[in-house]
């Protein structure tokens, strides 16, 4: 399981620094408190389960994942849910509120979400409940392998 540190050693040679704040940051609301940004910046990562399969979508925080068009984005079928807390951590390596999206395991699908273009920089969490990193979208496409995808639609109000 990758701590907060393997992260930090991971992206600090690409010049990303790891934001670690005493206060902690499960939530998207919480993040943007922490970092001082709005919602809408925060990148979420969710891990979603297509009928079994695991797929992990990085979204803003302004914003709710479609099931139908994370079906199709994803080209599975099956019923879209939440796995547990033990799911998330096996499928990942990361606590539910601290997912990253960085040095997940192999063959995890990510899809980030073109909500996220919208923003110079977003800020992931960076491995615990406690972090974030500042990164563009071409960058953390590159460093996520992600696929760009329009899965959400925006969070009614």
């Amino acid at each position: 399981m990758p701590t907060i540190d393997d992260v930090s050693s991971y992206l600090a040679p690409l010049g990303l620094e790891v934001m670690q704040f005493a206060e902690p940051t499960p939530t998207a609301e919480a993040a943007a408190a922490a970092v001082g940004c709005t919602v809408a910046e925060i990148a979420k990562s969710i891990l979603l389960l297509v009928g079994r399969q695991p797929v992990l979508v990085v979204t803003c925080g302004d914003v709710k994942v479609k099931s139908s068009k994370l079906k199709q984005a994803a080209g599975l079928t099956g019923k879209v849910s939440f796995p547990g807390p033990d799911e998330v951590i096996r499928y990942t390596g990361y606590a539910p509120g601290g997912v990253c999206p960085f040095l997940l395991p192999p063959g995890l699908p990510v899809l980030l979400d073109a909500s996220l273009e919208r923003f110079a920089v977003t800020y992931p969490a960076a491995g615990d409940d406690h972090s974030a990193v500042a990164v563009d979208f071409f960058r953390l496409a590159a460093l996520t392998g992600g696929r760009a995808v329009e899965v959400c639609d925006p969070i009614a109000g």
